[in-house]
């Protein structure tokens, strides 16, 4: 392997027929179908014990006759598509929480202003004041909790499955006769 060059790794599936990846409540023409789920949690788990750079390809063999060449193209159509739509699902799941972790910054930004000047407020009361003061102040950074935890945790996982699924959405797929 030279240097700079990405690893391949192969995923091999066995089917009696090809119609077994595919979701068989959906009703919709074969290359915008779901993928099984069974099959689809399969294939993602898979490629997500890899190295992010590596490429991928899923050889299909199949029990039924079948044209391998047309069968491939097919199929290889099919799970492009379903893979483009998971990452548009992901992507909008992952803008869904930028807006709220924005919006809850906002909120938690105001909300400890106001602790913390009314920590400031009754801080003059003696000790009892003292004690308010503290505790406004800790009420108020625990509303900064959910922001924070979206902002430095909660957005990651998102793109890195965004990575793996568009690893799968170029993965060469092949189908061989079983």
């Amino acid at each position: 392997m030279h240097i700079g060059q990405h690893p391949t790794h192969t995923l091999e599936l066995r089917v009696r027929e090809l119609s077994q990846l595919f979701n068989s409540l959906d009703p919709t023409p074969f290359l915008n179908r779901d993928l099984d789920r069974a099959c689809e949690a399969f294939i993602e788990n898979w490629a997500l014990s890899l190295p992010k750079e590596s490429r991928l390809q899923l050889l299909i063999h199949v029990e039924q006759a079948v044209d391998p060449v047309q069968a491939g193209e097919l199929l290889a159509d099919a799970i492009h598509n379903h893979y483009g739509y998971k990452i548009d699902l992901v992507r909008g799941e992952l803008a869904q929480l930028l807006s709220q972790g924005r919006t809850s910054l906002a909120i938690g930004l105001g909300f400890v202003a106001v602790c913390l000047s009314m920590g400031e407020i009754v801080a003059g009361l003696g000790h009892l004041g003292k004690i308010g003061r503290e505790s406004l102040t800790i009420i108020g950074w625990v509303a900064m909790w959910r922001p924070v935890q979206i902002f430095l945790y909660d957005w990651w996982p998102l793109t890195r499955r965004i990575r793996i699924l568009e690893n799968l959405r170029y993965a060469r797929v092949s189908v061989l006769q079983a």
